[in-house]
């Protein structure tokens, strides 16, 4: 009440000292009050663009809540050297991600992350929603990559490290062994090194699905990336819904102490009833983690985002996450499947769950 009663007094005094039209002033007293401060919502309630793409709008302007800082610090310097001594690919660059500066920068906790791309950067498929190279047939793979890059990434001195791969679909296991073998050689260095791998569906090959499973790997993640009703419109042909949820749900039965992870992107015109079905069908195939994000258009030959979801609604999904039964959800407009504040979690999971088996 004093505070409301204090705000008054102010906007009368500059109302009179400086003319302030009625509609500004409505909008003063319309705007965030402490409470929106506090809880974060101010971005939120005081933007007044349009999140939904409608007739006559080519292309939404980016609110603020996605607009992130250009990479830098010397974290982030390093990291980007050193990848491009050791000759490493990451997705955090090739797809480009919009958390590189955070993620490679180190963010407030000051734990740097990347995530690795194995067997070229170069994929099979033609994705609409990725900016990933593609071609029929890329270059073959590299025998000696997986040894140097568990090398490279031994001597970089992570304790937690994602690695992912583009779809092959060239070769007669879509890369699988490839993938396994580098698994394996970084278990071999660096046992106590955490390893989250997120694969391509290997074409519903679960034969495949299984060497990979079976590697030594503790994370398996694989995205659905978006509801059952647009997988159609927004991924490549040959990836499937059921199919993505198929191979999550054997690699839990090949190895039930491994943790399972996928994502979700928001933002191609799904409703909500949607989403949940979505959240639903993962706990339904047994994932433990899954993360929700905004869809970012890469590029002017990508698909459009159809609506901005704001930050209260990614709350909600959160909150939904949990009461779901998910080990952990992160939901956010700018998380994404290999999010660094997700590994923090899951690596503390992993950890516990080593420390009760002992």
């Amino acid at each position: 009440m004093i505070c409301g009663r204090l705000l008054h007094r102010v906007v009368n005094a500059a109302s009179s000292q400086y003319c302030l039209k009625s509609t500004t002033i409505q909008r003063i007293f319309d705007g965030p009050g402490l409470d929106d401060f506090i809880s974060g919502d101010v971005i939120e309630r005081d933007y007044d663009g349009e999140l939904v793409k409608g007739k006559g709008i080519k292309r939404l302007r980016l609110p603020p809540w996605l607009k992130t800082k250009f990479p830098e610090g010397e974290n982030y310097k390093r990291i980007k050297s050193n990848l491009q001594k050791l000759n490493l690919n990451t997705v955090c660059e090739e797809a480009k991600c919009p958390n590189i500066g955070e993620c490679w920068g180190g963010g407030d906790d000051k734990t740097a992350t990347a995530t690795i791309m194995l067997l070229g950067d170069t994929c099979t498929r033609g994705c609409r929603f990725c900016s990933v190279k593609t071609a029929r047939k890329p270059p073959p793979p590299d025998p000696q990559e997986p040894p140097n890059t568990a090398e490279a990434i031994i001597n970089w001195g992570v304790d937690y490290i994602v690695l992912t791969s583009v779809d092959r679909d060239d070769l007669p296991d879509g890369g699988a062994e490839h993938f396994a073998e580098t698994v394996r050689y970084l278990k071999q260095g660096a046992p106590e090194l955490l390893v989250e791998c997120l694969t391509p569906d290997f074409r519903g090959n679960m034969d495949c699905v299984k060497v990979l499973a079976t590697s030594g790997l503790d994370v398996y993640a694989h995205n659905v990336e978006c509801v059952r009703e647009f997988s159609w419109l927004v991924r490549d042909p040959r990836a499937k819904y059921d199919q993505s949820l198929e191979v999550l749900r054997n690699a839990k039965q090949f190895n039930s102490s491994v943790l399972t992870k996928s994502s979700i992107m928001l933002g191609f015109g799904e409703t909500d009833a949607q989403v949940l079905q979505t959240l639903k069908d993962l706990r339904e195939a047994n994932v433990d983690c899954v993360t929700l994000g905004q869809y970012m258009q890469p590029t002017k030959r990508h698909m459009k985002v159809s609506e901005y979801v704001t930050p209260s609604k990614f709350k909600h999904w959160e909150k939904v996450g949990n009461e779901l039964g998910f080990l952990y959800t992160a939901s956010g407009p700018l998380v994404r499947s290999s999010y660094k504040a997700g590994e923090f979690f899951i690596k503390n999971v992993i950890r516990n769950e080593k420390n009760q088996s002992t």
